[in-house]
């Protein structure tokens, strides 16, 4: 009895931590252990329920005219007319997409609406008659919300004009590229003027601007003022 008091005693530190040591061990065990824990569940990211959220999100869209299947089809946010005319089944044989921007990102409610080659045909024919506003539909049928624009397109008056613009610019007579006979048709301009003209080009190198030609000897600021508007550089 007195060998284990003695060992007690001088043991007495190490055999109070080896116990407190267990019963943590006990602690721990039953703790994650138990048959009532409940699980600890992860809400997922409020960033990945937004971007889900979008990806559902869907639009209608009506499409008329000379496609397969026309109707009204449940799109995705971002798809485009290209995709819309894919969904109604493709076009029909007599489609034409000549005025259409097939390239256009859908919206909700927007109507579609793929004309026929008589019915563009008709509407090049009738083309003078329609007056077009900047950004206007080009289609004489306005409700067809993918129409291209003057905007997005070379079927308008206002290309129309830049190239009657462009055909006149062409039918000037260039002081720096021009030749004698050409020189010569301008007014109140004869072969020695326009001898005079070439050759203060091949001493002085190409004309900056128009008025420079005044620097020809004989064509003063008259004759400059009579020529103006038939020259280019």
């Amino acid at each position: 009895m007195e060998k284990i008091k003695y060992y007690l005693e001088k043991y007495k530190i190490i055999i109070i931590l080896t116990i407190l040591t267990f019963a943590l061990i006990l602690s721990l065990v039953y703790t994650f252990l138990r048959p009532d824990k409940k699980e600890v569940i992860v809400e997922p990211l409020k960033i990945k329920e937004v971007v889900e959220e979008k990806v559902e999100e869907k639009i209608k869209v009506d499409i008329k005219g000379h496609v397969n299947n026309p109707g009204v089809y449940e799109m995705n946010i971002g798809d485009r007319v290209i995709d819309v005319i894919e969904k109604s089944e493709g076009l029909k044989e007599e489609a034409n997409t000549e005025y259409i921007n097939l390239s256009k990102k859908v919206t909700d409610e927007m109507v579609i609406i793929i004309y026929s080659n008589n019915q563009v045909e008709k509407f090049k024919e009738e083309e003078k008659e329609i007056i077009y506003i900047e950004y206007e539909c080009v289609c004489p049928d306005n409700i067809n919300d993918t129409c291209i624009t003057q905007e997005d397109t070379v079927n308008t008056n206002g290309v129309k004009e830049d190239k009657e613009a462009n055909e006149e610019k062409d039918n000037l007579i260039s002081i720096n590229k021009g030749t004698l006979e050409e020189l010569m048709t301008l007014s109140g301009i004869g072969e020695s003027k326009a001898k005079a003209i070439i050759e203060y080009r091949e001493k002085n190198g190409e004309f900056k601007n128009l008025e420079e030609i005044m620097n020809v000897s004989g064509i003063g600021e008259s004759a400059y003022s009579k020529i103006k508007d038939n020259i280019k550089l």
